[in-house]
């Protein structure tokens, strides 16, 4: 049966997805086949429950919830107010922000699963529509866009109940939805299992990346080099002729950054000095992409720290601290970032990538308020392995070559990784429009 259907109407002044299905499809909203936030459970009339416990933050875009997503949680410390409850079959969505797509479908619980008020719990009706078809439906491109456009706030976007349930759609037999759901629970499993798979590739090739480069900044090339001990416990073994220094006997500067007045807008005005800040970092040796350019005004005003080309900056506080990475040319950065500037005997890709070797030690070793934080001075206690000037551009330009190899690996892994995600999203899109039917054949194709 070919698409002949249409339907499409107005939601208080947005336009709703145009649907196009199949003749014998009929045309629906959600809360007409769907139960929504029925169950709720206040922790004033439970206060002595132990219940599992769903947060937004442990559902992903592909509807597979954390292994750690359900935390326990006692009624009798939590504040009092009302949660969602959550049985087998339903499904959760996110009701803020819904361009992330935080969806699952619940099977498996053993009843006393509760979800955070920023869910949606759909129950679907059944003598209406098939439970798992109902998940499929709410992740689909459809969904998602009709979701984004009815969203309202700017920072922190958020779909209401009237919205929410009047979100439409149109749906076949229930014999056709556990067709469709049939062939989209093996497809997609499939495709999930491969994206695993590929994820882990991803992981050994990042694991192999910080091998060579600690082999590297401690070894050296030569494997024969007689060895000695650094007394430094991330460091081991260096070769004998090198030596072990404190970032502060290596570098000419050690000092934060700061952040022109932003309230001052003339500061950012046609700027040409690129300004960095932590969400600038993407795991390379150079920075790329600037927060913000900030102008010769500020720079003369006396505002910024300007740091000279080939700086290091490495990330002093917060989620991301131990970053690092280098400038091209020269840069300024924020109160957040630490900047090193190096001494002549020191060839700062080189010291780049010894740094890189501390991205995973400085968070356990920075001091822990509410965020962690690493200061200058502590960061100038910093040990390194320092070989010789000539040495050092030999291991920059070897560590320069596997690095580019081990980059060219990902980037292959993660588009098709992304291929793969398209695919799934197509297919999702394409069986529950009608575009695509399923029949009994085509699900037994796949046993």
């Amino acid at each position: 049966m070919g698409v002949g259907k249409r339907g499409g109407e107005d939601v208080e002044g947005v336009t709703m997805i145009e649907l196009q299905y199949p003749e014998n499809w009929n045309c629906t909203r959600l809360k007409n086949v769907a139960l929504i936030n029925e169950n709720s459970l206040s922790t004033s009339t439970h206060s002595d429950y132990i219940l599992n416990y769903l947060e937004i933050s442990n559902v992903n875009n592909c509807g597979i919830i954390s292994k750690n997503e359900i935390r326990k949680l006692f009624f009798l410390d939590a504040p009092s107010r009302a949660r969602r409850i959550v049985r087998n079959g339903d499904t959760v969505i996110s009701s803020v922000r819904p361009n992330l797509q935080a969806i699952a479908y619940i099977k498996h619980t053993s009843g006393n699963l509760i979800a955070s008020t920023g869910f949606y719990v759909v129950t679907p009706i059944q003598q209406r529509i098939d439970d798992k078809y109902t998940y499929y439906l709410l992740i689909s491109d459809g969904s998602k866009q009709y979701l984004e456009a009815v969203a309202k706030g700017v920072g922190y976007p958020a779909v209401d109940d009237k919205d929410f349930g009047t979100l439409k759609f149109a749906i076949p037999s229930l014999l056709e939805q556990r067709q469709i759901t049939s062939r989209l629970d093996k497809t997609c499993a499939a495709i999930d299992k491969a994206i695993e798979a590929k994820q882990k590739q991803l992981e050994i090739l990042d694991a192999l990346r910080k091998s060579i480069i600690h082999k590297a900044v401690t070894r050296g090339l030569d494997d024969s080099v007689e060895l000695k001990d650094s007394g430094v416990e991330w460091l081991g073994r260096i070769p004998k002729h090198w030596n072990c220094e404190h970032l502060k006997r290596v570098c000419s500067r050690i000092q934060t950054g700061s952040t022109p007045p932003t309230a001052n807008t003339e500061y950012y005005v046609d700027g040409t000095i690129p300004w960095y800040a932590p969400g600038c970092y993407d795991g390379g040796i150079y920075l790329q992409e600037p927060a913000k350019e900030i102008n010769e005004i500020a720079y003369f005003n006396n505002k910024p720290r300007l740091y000279p080309a080939h700086s290091i900056f490495i990330v002093g506080i917060g989620a991301t601290i131990g970053k690092v990475a280098m400038t091209r040319v020269e840069a300024s950065c924020n109160q957040q970032i630490t900047a090193l500037v190096c001494n002549s005997d020191v060839y700062a890709k080189y010291l780049t990538y010894h740094l890189k070797i501390f991205e995973s030690i400085i968070p356990r070793i920075a001091q822990f308020t509410t965020l962690p934080i690493i200061d200058q001075n502590k960061i100038g206690y910093l040990q390194i392995a320092l070989p010789p000037i000539k040495e050092q551009e030999q291991i920059a330009e070897f560590l320069d070559d596997k690095i580019a190899m081990n980059d060219r690996l990902e980037n292959n892994l993660v588009k098709q990784i992304s291929t793969l995600r398209q695919y799934r999203k197509s297919l999702i899109h394409e069986c529950v429009t009608g575009k695509r039917r399923i029949t009994d054949d085509d699900v037994q194709d796949q046993l």
